[in-house]
């Protein structure tokens, strides 16, 4: 039996629409946008939630930042950051007040499995 004229437009609508929300998803919360590594002080390394249980810490970065009157000041940026690896957040906990590098992937998007952060630490790659 062929299928009219209107039900092959429907047909082509629907699987455009399906192929734009599944794409919309995966560039969304699976494509990483930028990758690194940042080095800081642990602030604060903890595991929380209430029904997805995530790994989630601060690092303090300092440095020196220009003003405008030509002057150098102490500054500091704080990067949250977010672990989805067992193994790595283990070793993590133990880094609370140390100088750390941290490897890290960044997402468009969060997903509650894998924590509140955009960023999500992949790697230790030095502890000092």
């Amino acid at each position: 039996m062929a299928m009219s004229r209107k039900s092959k437009i429907i047909t082509i609508i629907i699987s455009v629409v399906v192929v734009l929300l599944a794409a919309f998803i995966f560039f969304r919360f699976f494509f990483i946008y930028s990758s690194g590594v940042n080095a800081g002080d642990i602030n604060y390394f903890q595991r929380e939630g209430i029904i997805f249980k995530t790994y989630e810490g601060k690092m303090i970065q300092s440095g020196f930042k220009s003003t405008a009157e030509g002057t150098t000041g102490l500054h500091s940026n704080e990067f949250k950051f977010s672990v989805t690896d067992k193994a790595v957040a283990d070793s993590l906990m133990r880094c609370s007040g140390k100088h750390v590098e941290l490897r890290w992937k960044r997402y468009f998007g969060t997903l509650p499995w894998r924590g509140n952060s955009q960023y999500i630490a992949t790697e230790i790659v030095s502890v000092d």
